[in-house]
């Protein structure tokens, strides 16, 4: 059996895959390295009864995880997975190789995150190359759930929302300065909080205001993440992640501006791993 999980700084999906290629789903948290160590994995995959029990007896491990980007950050995320199942080969990787994975056409393309943040590599089958790096929800993250509830906050605080958004945040939310400001600079996994008011914008998403929002966060992105490239103009972009589905008329718009020849937009990447995975088992 092998375990296959694609990991955002929100939520992981996991897959087992058995001996006779039959697939059994389970989700938890997200796991980044950045914000969680060792021992809160393993509460977190202890205290999920069905999924620990499942899956045990695994025998190989295939986490690709947002923030997994050295040796040193993949030991947190190895360490705890290993403690947990012991009998298991652990392999952990960066989840722009999981996005490069899941999207691959048997030709060169840049490979796109949009969800809880972002980021983008260049896949030509054998390397792959990352040519901006994620700065993360403080300094990048451009086009992200939690770039863009970062924007809300921010025009919260400033006085600069429109009266119809304010009122609904303000009916929705316990909100406040001192409670924002808890909450990003004060408690852990600010970014997923942040993103959390993804929801909100959405329901919010024919308001001129969001609208503008989100089409100028697109943009960035383009503009920072897949025109650093020197062939954009040729070879498509592929998209992954909650965002890029949700609102994939605005990145479309926003790529038809930039010239950016749009590939498959797929809100979830664990089923193209799964399937490269399963190829790989049978070759």
């Amino acid at each position: 059996m092998i375990l296959i999980a694609e990991s955002g700084s929100t939520k992981t999906d996991w897959v087992l895959i058995n001996h006779n290629s039959q697939l059994s789903v389970f989700h938890t948290i997200g796991f980044n390295p950045f914000f969680h160590d060792d021992k809160l994995i393993s509460k977190h995959i202890h205290e999920n009864v069905e999924f620990y029990n499942s899956c045990r007896d695994v025998e190989e491990i295939y986490f690709y995880g947002a923030g997994c980007s050295s040796e040193e950050l993949n030991s947190v995320i190895k360490n705890a997975l290993q403690g947990i199942f012991k009998k298991a080969k652990v392999n952990v990787e960066h989840d722009l190789l999981a996005c490069a994975l899941s999207t691959y056409e048997n030709e060169p393309s840049i490979s796109c995150i949009l969800g809880t943040g972002s980021n983008s590599c260049y896949y030509d089958g054998y390397e792959l190359i990352e040519k901006v790096p994620a700065l993360g929800y403080v300094l990048g993250d451009e086009g992200s759930g939690s770039y863009f509830g970062k924007k809300l906050l921010t025009d919260y605080l400033y006085n600069k929302l429109p009266s119809e958004i304010k009122d609904d945040l303000e009916c929705n939310f316990n909100i406040s300065k001192a409670i924002i400001f808890e909450n990003v600079y004060m408690r852990p996994n600010a970014n997923v909080y942040l993103a959390s008011f993804m929801k909100f914008i959405t329901n919010h998403k024919e308001n001129n205001y969001v609208s503008k929002m989100v089409e100028n966060g697109m943009d960035q992105f383009m503009k920072t993440h897949v025109c650093c490239y020197d062939n954009y103009k040729e070879v498509k972009s592929h998209f992954i992640g909650s965002i890029s589905a949700l609102y994939e008329n605005e990145l479309r718009l926003a790529a038809e501006k930039n010239k950016v020849k749009i590939g498959n937009i797929i809100r979830k990447p664990v089923n193209g791993l799964v399937d490269y995975h399963i190829r790989m088992l049978k070759d």
